[in-house]
């Protein structure tokens, strides 16, 4: 399949079958950031209300620069990942100290915020700006892959130079939502046997299930002691108080004399 049948194909699909999710109907580069980081590692379902809370409580850049660490965390509760609340809050502080509030156009700018990664940095260039920066996501690569019979060993190295010159002129935002809708409706890894880089560890009684049961007392009950996390959560002291430690050093808890509260 040459290139153009190729976007073509995608893109007629597209037109019939776009999900309409929220963040698709801003152009706006702090909504796309929320959306970005809150969809890392988390199903869209999940993601949905989430992000119309956050924007609700928190509806520009300055808002959430200035919110409180423990407000930020409480809100985001739920989602997983709970430091990229934490990042997320530290780059709308840069993008407000050092910015003015507006988000640069400049990649390598992006990439300094805490918490941007080329993925995401390409996404925001993409989504807000419609400039032509591949975005490769587990839907995308599995896309490329099939359509174009390219080996699944492929590196990403590779895969990128292949994605970027597949971007159709001035339209780079529909064609990376059209190749995501795509690969979660149509190519699923199931169809076509392509697996990801990556798969998610078992959840349930995992550590980071662990940080997450204890995040949720907190915004509950908003201070809690070693004690009653060891009868709650049914769990040896030291496993809780390393636990308890990590969080505190990633600036997620406030932990001392063991009694834990969110910042």
């Amino acid at each position: 399949m040459n290139q153009r049948a190729f976007q073509q194909k995608i893109l007629t699909w597209y037109a019939t079958h776009k999900r309409d999710l929220s963040w698709r109907q801003t152009t706006d580069p702090y909504r796309i950031l929320i959306s970005e980081i809150m969809l890392q590692q988390t199903q869209v379902d999940r993601v949905i209300s989430k992000y119309l809370l956050f924007l609700e409580t928190f509806p520009t850049v300055h808002d959430l620069a200035r919110a409180s660490r423990g407000d930020v965390l409480a809100l985001w509760s739920g989602l997983g990942y709970n430091r990229r609340a934490i990042h997320l809050q530290d780059a709308a502080q840069h993008i407000v100290k050092d910015y003015e509030g507006i988000f640069p156009k400049n990649r390598d700018a992006l990439l300094t915020l805490p918490g941007v990664g080329p993925y995401t940095a390409n996404a925001i260039l993409s989504f807000a700006f419609n400039l032509s920066y591949p975005c490769i996501d587990t839907n995308i690569r599995r896309i490329l892959i099939h359509e174009l019979h390219l080996s699944e060993a492929i590196s990403m190295k590779e895969l990128y130079k292949i994605a970027e010159k597949l971007i159709p002129k001035g339209r780079s935002r529909d064609w990376h939502n059209a190749l995501m809708d795509y690969g979660s409706a149509v190519l699923t890894t199931k169809k076509t046997g392509i697996k990801p880089l990556t798969t998610q560890s078992k959840f349930l009684h995992s550590r980071r299930w662990y940080r997450g049961q204890i995040m949720k007392l907190l915004v509950q009950k908003k201070k809690i002691n070693l004690d009653y996390l060891i009868l709650a959560l049914k769990k040896e002291k030291f496993f809780l108080e390393e636990i308890l430690q990590e969080m505190e050093k990633e600036r997620l808890i406030i932990y001392a004399n063991n009694l834990a509260q969110l910042p």
